[in-house]
């Protein structure tokens, strides 16, 4: 498990790293890694879609006992058990909740190594059709020699071409960082 923030694999540090590490290394030794992986990711989802369940995440307003009796309902109701629930509380107990959505990300990270799958986030102007997020992904396959996960970001202010982010690795071949070079050349030519 890579932990150098080379390319041989994901940075992990930091108090997200540490959970998410320790999370791993139990989910593997356990054989649960799909199950919590899932259960992460159900969370994550209730995490997008709700603010209100951001704000009981983030804010210190809220008590240790007040933050735990709120998330094990929530944990309840959306069917998240094993591991992935104890892991949920035990962040909620110890105060850690604010830094849940880096562990779930650091998380998603081993998981991926571990599976020789490669991340790479995609920014483009507009939706492309399916065949060509396919061909950019065969494409990126062929580089990263790995499979890849794609995250496809819609970005309208990059006006046309994409930003490609993989790993440590970035190409910027976007119509916005083009035009913004060619207005740099011209007031240096004045």
């Amino acid at each position: 498990m890579a932990q150098n923030g080379s390319e041989a694999g994901p940075l992990i540090s930091g108090v997200s790293g540490r959970y998410a590490s320790a999370l791993f290394e139990l989910a593997r030794d356990e054989r649960q890694v799909d199950e919590v992986a899932e259960g992460l990711e159900r969370f994550d989802a209730l995490l997008k879609e709700s603010a209100d369940l951001r704000r009981l995440v983030r804010s210190p307003v809220f008590s240790a006992e007040e933050q735990e009796a709120a998330i094990g309902a929530i944990l309840e109701k959306a069917g998240i058990t094993g591991l992935a629930d104890k892991f949920i509380r035990l962040s909620a107990a110890n105060r850690r909740l604010f830094a849940l959505p880096g562990m779930i990300s650091a998380f998603r990270a081993l998981v991926q190594e571990s599976r020789g799958i490669v991340r790479a986030e995609v920014r483009v102007a507009e939706r492309p059709s399916d065949a060509l997020v396919e061909e950019i992904k065969a494409s990126l396959k062929d580089i990263a020699k790995a499979e890849i996960d794609l995250d496809l970001v819609i970005d309208p202010s990059l006006i046309g071409g994409l930003i490609v982010k993989m790993g440590s690795r970035m190409v910027d071949a976007s119509l916005k960082t083009k035009l913004n070079g060619i207005r740099l050349a011209m007031r240096a030519a004045r």
